[in-house]
């Protein structure tokens, strides 16, 4: 008898619940609290698309689980997140933010997070409006594991411009795991229980 976990597609699993989900988010409590109710969910906010792109990376080899674990830390640490709070962090509170065991301690990612911070503040449009232009058109969701790039040509295009305005540590890769997590593209697996949403407005 064929059950309903032999029809899933590749890269779908059944969760505690029931449910299927892309693979990776139900392997963790923390995994499925955040691939159901965050990732890939339209993020607009300047504020809160800095968090992002300061998580993603602070990731870089590293296990997202360890910076989702370690999220709130991460919050209290960076001030909230607020764009023109972080950009006036001193040399001060790099000395602060090394001895914090609650955060990744690695001083080439605190700088950079401070230096993204202020050329976040010095956009003239703001950083939602520069990221999201860089989305590309909406496109079918992925038919299993093996559709999901690791990067493609708009998150290199948006590497190369970050890159280009003096952001640091937002490569390809981590650029596109940027756009995931914040809905730009949409990569759940064709047939997860979350369900896709509208491209909105960008501000």
């Amino acid at each position: 008898m064929v059950g309903v976990a032999d029809t899933l597609a590749d890269g779908l699993i059944l969760g505690a619940d029931g449910r299927p989900r892309c693979s990776w988010g139900a392997s963790t409590p923390e995994y499925t609290t955040y691939h159901d109710t965050e990732w890939g969910q339209p993020v607009l906010g300047d504020d809160a698309l800095f968090e992002r792109m300061t998580l993603e990376a602070f990731q870089s080899g590293l296990a997202w689980i360890t910076i989702l674990r370690k999220r709130e830390s991460f919050r209290r640490a960076f001030a909230g997140f607020a764009i023109d709070r972080v950009a006036a962090f001193s040399d001060a509170d790099v000395t602060r933010l090394l001895a914090d065991p609650g955060i990744v301690r690695n001083r080439m990612k605190i700088e950079a997070a401070l230096q993204n911070a202020r050329v976040a503040a010095d956009l003239p449009d703001g950083l939602a409006r520069l990221l999201w232009s860089f989305a590309p058109p909406p496109r079918p969701r992925p038919g299993s594991g093996a559709g999901v790039p690791p990067l493609t040509a708009e998150s290199t295009a948006l590497a190369k411009a970050l890159k280009k305005r003096g952001f640091r540590f937002v490569g390809p890769t981590t650029a596109y795991a940027l756009m995931q997590a914040t809905g730009m593209v949409d990569d759940h697996i064709e047939g997860c229980c979350v369900p896709p949403v509208e491209r909105p407005e960008v501000p």
